[in-house]
C-alpha cells in the first residue's frame, strides 16, 4: 500500500460513476494514477508537471491539489493530456489521500470550489 489510506468522498463516487459511462477505463486509470503519479509526487518528492497545489482556498490543512495530467486509455491518442482532472486532498501527517472530484474538462471548466470548502471548512477551523 502506497498511502496509509485512500478514500473517496461520496460526491467523487458519483462523478466517477458518471464518467465511467463515457470512459470505460476510468477506474483502472485512476488506480494507475495513484500508483504512479501520486507516489512520485508525494512519496518520492519529485516535482512533476501536472500536479498543482490549489492555494487560494483559505484552507491550510489538508493541502488541496489538482492533477491536470491524467492518462485515460479510453481517450486514445491524448496520453496524459486527456482533459480529465482530479481534485484531491493530501493529509501529510496521516499519510492519507482523499479524492474530492473528478471531471472531464470538456464538460466543466474548473473544480467545484464550493464542494472543496464545504468539505474542509470545519477541519480548517479546528486545526
Amino acid at each position: 500500500m502506497i498511502f496509509n489510506e485512500i478514500c473517496r468522498l461520496s460526491e467523487f463516487e458519483k462523478d466517477i460513476k458518471k464518467l465511467g459511462k463515457k470512459f470505460r477505463t476510468i477506474e483502472g486509470d485512476l488506480e494507475n494514477f495513484i500508483k504512479t503519479e501520486l507516489k512520485i509526487y508525494h512519496k518520492l518528492g519529485k516535482n512533476i508537471k501536472g500536479i498543482v497545489k490549489i492555494s487560494d482556498l483559505g484552507i491550510k490543512n489538508p493541502s488541496i491539489y489538482k492533477a491536470t495530467r491524467f492518462a485515460c486509455r479510453a481517450l486514445k491518442g491524448s496520453g496524459s493530456r486527456s482533459g480529465i482532472r482530479v481534485i484531491y486532498a493530501h493529509f501529510e501527517k496521516d499519510d492519507k489521500i482523499e479524492l474530492i472530484e473528478i471531471y472531464y474538462k470538456g464538460n466543466k471548466n474548473n473544480e467545484d470550489r464550493e464542494r472543496i470548502k464545504r468539505n474542509y471548512k470545519y477541519r480548517k477551523l479546528n486545526k
